[in-house]
Order: C-alpha cells, then structure tokens, then sequence
C-alpha cells in the first residue's frame, strides 16, 4: 500500500471492528451462543446439522446465513462500489446497522432466533460497507484475512523483501479492536445482559453522524 490512507479511514475501521467484536461476544453469551459477525463456523454448524437431520438448527442457521447476505446486499444497494472513498452513503448505512442492532435487543430478550439474525444482519451490512482501498483488504466483522495478512508480511520479513507497513499496521489495529470489543462486550453482558447491544448500537449511530460531519466538513474545506 504506497500512498497515505486518510485519517477516517483509519478511524472507521478500528472503530467498527471494535463493535463487530462487542456484537460478536454477546451472540455468544445469548441463549443460542451463536456468532453472528462471520459465517464460517455457522456454515460448519449447519454441514453437521444436516448430516444429523436437526431440522430446527437448519432452519436457524440458514436464517443467519441468509441475514448476513440481505445485510451486505443492503449496503451494496446503498454504497454502490467496493472501493472506499468519501462521499457514498456510509452514514446512512450506520444509521441502518444501528436501528437493526437496537431491533435485536427486544428479540433476544424474548429469546427468539431473530435478534440473531437481526444482528447479523446488521454485521453483513457493516462489513459490505468497507472492502477494499488501495489494495488494502478492509473487513471489520471478522479478521481471518487480518491474521492472514500479518503472516503474508512476517513471511516477507524473513525473506528481506520490503514490508508494507500501512497495511500491516491496519491489520494489527483491526485485530486490536474487534479484541477489544469482544473484552468490552463481555464486561457489558454480564451487568446489562442483551442491553449490552445499545453501546455498538450507539457507537455506530455516532460513528455515522461522525462521518456526515466530516464528509460536510471536507465539503465546505474545498469550497
């Protein structure tokens, strides 16, 4: 990654990964202990419950398979484009993802499968609305491609060749806060319970304003 990344994007993708991370924990800690934020052990736990013929378990976690997709399709029917830049419609698919985790809470307090699927539906939207800038690979619900990227870089390093440093400080910061949200989340749980989803709920909702204030700001700067 050769050029200088601008600041909110920086701030954007820690902030967000840090409230996947939050959303994530409480999934877990819910009556289902169900991630919500990524779909690979659910693609995994659905393969078993169709090999074991748990119907009631299919239906569920095809339901959440089904959230994260109409969530990403939601922000792609928003944003438009894979590539980051300022301008697109991010606030308003903040102030989406906030209203979608603010639904969940009710659902899971009456332990129905859709705050689940509620807040999954939520991540797929938050992680469609950052994918790619300037070669970086830019996910915030999950960090696979973030570990991976750091073994990519320790690998060069053994090898002499020249590190890109911006994106492994990225993907280092993007790990530091989903791990953080998911310390946060858990100390949440335990005293609020499902109300532990109104702080990402919050912090989306003003990572969203922040973002029209600044696309304002810049805006106005230029004019």
């Amino acid at each position: 990654m050769g050029i200088r990344l601008p600041t909110w994007v920086w701030i954007g993708a820690v902030a967000l990964s840090c409230v996947a991370g939050m959303v994530n924990v409480v999934g877990f800690l819910g009556f289902e202990h169900q991630a919500v934020s990524h779909l690979t052990g659910s693609t995994s736990q659905l393969g078993m419950a169709l090999a074991q013929g748990d119907w009631r378990s299919v239906g569920h976690l095809w339901g959440l398979l089904i959230a994260f997709s109409l969530g990403a399709m939601l922000s792609g029917l928003l944003i438009q484009d894979s590539t980051l830049q300022l301008g697109r419609r991010y606030g308003v698919a903040l102030a989406l993802e906030s209203m979608l985790l603010l639904l969940a809470i009710p659902l899971f307090k009456q332990h129905q499968v859709w705050g689940a699927m509620s807040a999954a539906m939520a991540c797929g939207l938050q992680n469609a609305l950052a994918t790619t800038f300037s070669g970086a690979v830019v996910r915030t619900t999950h960090l696979s491609g973030m570990f991976t990227d750091l073994g990519i870089g320790l690998g060069h390093l053994l090898r002499g060749l020249p590190l890109q440093l911006r994106r492994l400080t990225l993907s280092g910061l993007i790990i530091s806060g989903f791990l953080a949200g998911g310390v946060i989340g858990a100390w949440l749980f335990v005293r609020w319970q499902y109300d532990a989803l109104l702080v990402p709920a919050l912090l989306t909702g003003l990572t969203g304003l922040g973002y029209v204030l600044y696309r304002q700001w810049t805006l106005f700067r230029h004019h």
